[in-house]
């Protein structure tokens, strides 16, 4: 062989070489980027070419798959009653990523999950059977908070204390996640869902803090009380009335005028919702003290899961005196949840410990064996039972004589606290109105934790308040947790 064709044959095998490489580059180290990339539509024909796994609220399962009538994808993703458990399920859609726990269990309800495979089906690499997910939610309380909030835009959260198990989660207004499912509609209702000016695709409930008002003012008695501070609720404190905030000569006034505010006790500011007790107690304490009894409850905590991940609801630092004042009394940059006030009282009603909430109790496969179990949820103590067993009796002189009385339940010990935070510069805005209590059933001992906040109703400015719109609402959740 002589020189030329030598070279010839050896660059040719280099070639050859070269192309077998970089062959099996792509299918081993590039194919499971390419086979994941959301263009790539052998995933979407993969995921509904047969009916996907369901989603079960009290026994019943509120999601199913019917068969499509044209496309590549044979079935499409249904919903019952989809509006009231929208904030729950979230939607799977062919044309969208899921969301809430339609986005977090995506492999186990479509079958990709490899804890559902069979040796049979490893061996034939076919996809197994899809698994459930199976909810804490009780469908009672869920649509009692549902067809409370109505046409209000709001979000509202129940929670049992003693198991951490979140019995509700609403966001209104709602959306119908069947309208996002078929890719040839899906695409009109998306545009008109995300250009709604209510962003129903928002889930208030879990996403998005706000100012809570006056329910932060039970943290901020926790804080004292723990701290030795005061040594009961009914102590009288050291409360100017009108409190003039520190460094400024701006007075911080209470809602009713005629209100005991004077050196009160924390029962009595707690039941008449005084103002310049909780902003001067929150200045005394000094913000890292307040700050820390915040994050033991959950705030700035930001992995939060339930295990939909919740916004962070946050508590500030490096602040001026007066904006401590401001954070006593829920104002200035506190922002919290539904989820996270719903957290406050229910480490208050189980004496002083939190389990940690979440609203999946379980994931099965096909024929109903537990993958997964998650109630056997952990807790941790965030006051003393002293602390908790003061500010129960506290809470509930507010709903028995104070500003939430709309929340008493016929047949239960209901303890709660109203919230009215500022809304837009100068509270140019109509304020939010927020409630958040427990109940528990005299007869039973059955107990529920619930907060609920109003962002916007049709009711006059002047009839804002946690008492006035809000506590009706989590009446009406907490009797359907407690009904025998």
């Amino acid at each position: 062989m002589n020189k030329t064709i030598r070279r010839a044959s050896v660059f040719s095998l280099l070639l050859v070489l070269a192309l077998l490489v970089r062959a099996t580059w792509v299918q081993f180290y590039e194919g499971r980027a390419l086979a994941d990339d959301k263009d790539n539509r052998r995933n979407a024909i993969e995921t509904y070419s047969a009916p996907l796994g369901n989603i079960i609220v009290g026994g019943r399962s509120v999601t199913g798959s019917a068969p499509t009538k044209t496309g590549d994808l044979r079935y499409k993703r249904t919903y019952t009653d989809g509006p009231l458990y929208a904030a729950v399920t979230g939607f799977a859609s062919q044309a969208y990523a899921p969301t809430q726990l339609e986005g977090i269990y995506t492999d186990l309800l479509n079958g990709t999950d490899s804890r559902l495979k069979s040796v049979l089906d490893t061996l034939t690499n076919q996809r197994a059977e899809p698994g459930n997910v199976v909810t804490t939610i009780d469908p009672g309380v869920q649509k009692a908070a549902y067809d409370a909030l109505g046409d209000k835009k709001g979000g509202a959260v129940a929670v049992d204390p003693k198991t951490g198990k979140i019995l509700a989660v609403v966001s209104t207004p709602s959306y119908a996640p069947s309208s996002l499912t078929d890719a040839n509609t899906a695409g009109s209702a998306w545009k008109k869902l995300t250009t709604d000016p209510d962003k129903p695709l928002v889930n208030r409930a879990l996403r998005q803090p706000l100012p809570p008002g006056s329910t932060f003012k039970l943290v901020v008695a926790a804080a004292a009380l723990e701290d030795g501070l005061y040594s009961s609720v009914d102590e009288r404190t050291d409360s100017p009335d009108p409190y003039t905030l520190p460094g400024t000569s701006r007075d911080l006034t209470n809602e009713n005028p005629n209100a005991p505010c004077t050196d009160a006790t924390i029962r009595t500011a707690l039941e008449y919702s005084c103002n310049n007790v909780f902003a001067k107690m929150a200045v005394k304490l000094g913000q890292d003290k307040v700050k820390a009894m915040a994050e033991k409850f959950g705030f700035n905590d930001d992995a939060l899961d339930v295990p939909v991940r919740a916004y962070t609801s946050v508590y500030p630092s490096d602040m001026h005196p007066s904006q401590t004042a401001l954070t006593g009394i829920g104002q200035f940059d506190v922002t919290a949840t539904p989820l996270q006030m719903a957290m406050v009282s229910a480490a208050i009603a189980n004496g002083g410990k939190l389990v940690s909430p979440h609203m999946v109790s379980q994931i099965t496969d096909s024929g109903g064996d537990v993958l997964e179990d998650y109630d056997d949820a952990g807790s941790k103590e965030i006051v003393s039972s002293s602390t908790a067993e003061q500010l129960q009796s506290a809470m509930q002189t507010v709903v028995s004589k104070g500003t939430g009385t709309n929340a008493q339940v016929p047949g239960a010990t209901v303890g709660g606290k109203t919230g009215t935070a500022q809304h837009g510069e100068n509270n140019s805005q109509v304020p939010y109105a927020w409630f958040t209590s427990y109940g528990k059933s005299d007869s039973t001992g059955k107990e529920v934790a619930v907060a609920v906040v109003v962002e916007q109703s049709n009711a006059a400015r002047s009839e804002v308040s946690g008492n006035g719109l809000a506590a009706p609402v989590a009446k009406a959740m907490m009797q359907a947790a407690l009904k025998d």
